[in-house]
């Protein structure tokens, strides 16, 4: 996983928490900050090719098409 400066989380997470809305909860900002985690690390994994093809992961799983 990418090394964001903590400056640029920090400014991310302000932005993240002044984007909800006034009665928000912790799980609220958890919640948001989970879903950002994940997308950022898929991302990553799409840029490192830690990818599987959709044909393999039906034949894996026995999934038709």
């Amino acid at each position: 996983m990418s090394q964001i400066p903590v400056t640029d989380i920090k400014e991310n997470a302000h932005k993240l928490i002044d984007s909800l809305p006034s009665p928000a909860t912790w799980d609220d900002v958890m919640y948001r900050i989970y879903v950002r985690q994940s997308i950022e690390s898929g991302l990553k994994d799409v840029e490192l090719g830690n990818t599987t093809n959709v044909d393999e992961v039906r034949k894996k799983f026995g999934l038709s098409e």
